[in-house]
């Protein structure tokens, strides 16, 4: 006698028996997460985002599933027994890919999902497995493009923070409080004055003069991003985007600026207090390790799912509320957000001439908070060091900021994309000699450093001035030099392929 034919895996699973919580739940989350995790890694890439992740996303989904079938045998009429779980499974799976695409309470989609889940249920309850099938197959196309994410943060290579000298243990001859203030997106004055920007800004110019700060024109940017710049400036090396091919979430890099770098270590090794003030929280996003000792923003009242920057702190007042404190030498960075730059989509941007209007508002804005901010540290800290650098230009003159992807020789648009403010008011309005060398933003602390240590022989191992772009149209997608350490516009392939 024949022995029966064994079903095959797929077979035994499609068919329309009862469904357990746990694998329902893995179905309703696991898309979801791989989702949101392959569009966002760098924010998510730590230990407490991955409890997060699985406890609400799967965790709070089986405790669902589970009370659904405990009270499903007890209070659920028989002929509606049918639809809860697939109810459940289809509305909490559109749910959280809610969360995922938008994040906060849209209390109207929440609404719309819970009538197409109805809907659903209603007419496909009986294929509750092939959903749950199909669910989990695109967990697994998924799982593949988060792979490649895991796979280059297990591979992401640190050689090029190596220092080609002592300079990480260098010692302070000079120890004053140092403000290093950012704002974000502020053009080099000597930028302002020219097309597309046509700008008259004396009012300003003249303020900062009139206190001590030496203006250094034409200075910029090594890269067009504030955390590929920022990386690249508290690391005082380059990192040419490490091989990137979009300017997306830069890997590492808001580990490198707020937990450990260079920089850091120094003021460090040098008995300095440091302190971070942020107006936002975006440098903060991942909840990284805070390398400051002290900070305006606790890192764990940042939500795990973004929401935006945050609500806008007064970092003006926040300091000028704060004692300095004179046994140990003080190192601040202040973040600020304007004047920024333009909008970074085409679906959301006004077109040029308007953009720039906007962008000139927000300038007009920054001025204002940057000289109550000198105001305040002036009067606390007369002879302090102060720096004001920029960490890009404000892309005026392009429609939206993506369109730096596109290939262009236009010195004007280029030098809008990393043309950088820099002012720097010395102690004792005693500038170095050699502070003609500040050039580009990758170089400054390393000059910084040899005037606190008074050791000018750190000055040979200075970083190459060049500005780098990632191009995609006009152009194969690579990374490109488009300013030399000369200052010339230039169109190289960095990566020799």
């Amino acid at each position: 006698m024949a022995s029966p034919k064994k079903e095959s895996f797929f077979v035994a699973f499609l068919k329309p028996n009862n469904v357990s919580p746990l694998l329902a739940a893995i179905a309703a989350g696991l898309y979801p997460i791989f989702f949101y995790y392959s569009n966002n890694y760098p924010l998510v890439n730590t230990w407490g985002h991955f409890g997060y992740f699985l406890s609400m996303f799967i965790g709070v989904p089986f405790v669902v599933f589970l009370f659904a079938k405990l009270i499903q045998k007890k209070i659920v009429p028989e002929k509606f027994k049918k639809y809860i779980f697939p109810f459940l499974n289809i509305f909490i799976f559109l749910f959280l890919m809610k969360v995922c695409l938008y994040a906060g309470i849209q209390k109207k989609m929440i609404v719309v999902i819970f009538f197409i889940a109805i809907v659903a249920a209603y007419l496909l309850h009986k294929h509750l497995k092939k959903i749950i099938a199909l669910q989990l197959i695109l967990a697994i196309i998924a799982g593949f493009s988060l792979t490649q994410h895991i796979v280059k943060q297990l591979t992401y290579d640190t050689s090029w923070m190596q220092q080609p000298d002592e300079i990480a243990s260098a010692t302070f001859k000079k120890k004053p409080n140092i403000y290093y203030i950012q704002p974000d997106g502020y053009v080099n004055f000597s930028t302002l004055r020219k097309a597309p920007y046509n700008y008259d800004n004396t009012k300003f110019e003249n303020f900062v003069a009139a206190n001590g700060f030496v203006h250094y024109p034409n200075f910029r940017s090594n890269y067009a991003a504030t955390l590929s710049s920022n990386s690249s400036t508290f690391m005082m090396k380059h990192h040419y985007y490490n091989g990137e091919k979009s300017f997306n979430e830069a890997l590492n890099a808001r580990d490198i600026i707020m937990s450990k770098n260079t920089v850091l270590d120094v003021f460090k090794g040098n008995g300095y207090n440091t302190t971070f003030l942020g107006e936002k929280h975006y440098l903060l996003m991942n909840k990284p390790t805070l390398g400051y000792d002290n900070s305006n923003i606790i890192v764990s009242e940042i939500p795990f799912i973004g929401t935006g920057l945050g609500k806008q702190r007064n970092v003006v007042q926040i300091l000028d509320s704060l004692k300095v404190n004179n046994a140990k030498p003080q190192f601040f960075f202040i973040e600020m957000f304007n004047p920024g730059h333009i909008e970074g989509r085409e679906s959301i941007s006004d077109g040029s001439k308007i953009e720039r209007e906007e962008w000139l508002e927000s300038l007009k804005k920054a001025n204002e908070n940057l000289t109550q901010l000198i105001t305040v540290v002036k009067k606390k800290d007369p002879n302090a060091l102060i720096i004001i650098m920029a960490d890009h230009g404000g892309f005026v003159g392009m429609n939206f900021t993506e369109q730096i992807y596109k290939k262009t020789q236009d010195a004007g648009i280029i030098n809008s994309i990393f043309s950088s403010n820099l002012l720097i008011h010395w102690p004792n309005n005693e500038a170095p000699s050699y502070d003609e060398k500040l050039v580009s933003s990758v170089n400054l602390f390393r000059i910084l450093f040899s005037y606190l240590s008074e050791n000018e022989q750190y000055l040979t191992n200075l970083e190459d001035n060049s500005s780098y772009v990632i191009l995609n149209e006009g152009a194969p997608n690579d990374v490109y030099k488009y300013i030399n350490d000369a200052g010339d516009i230039t169109l190289e392939k960095v990566f020799k392929n």
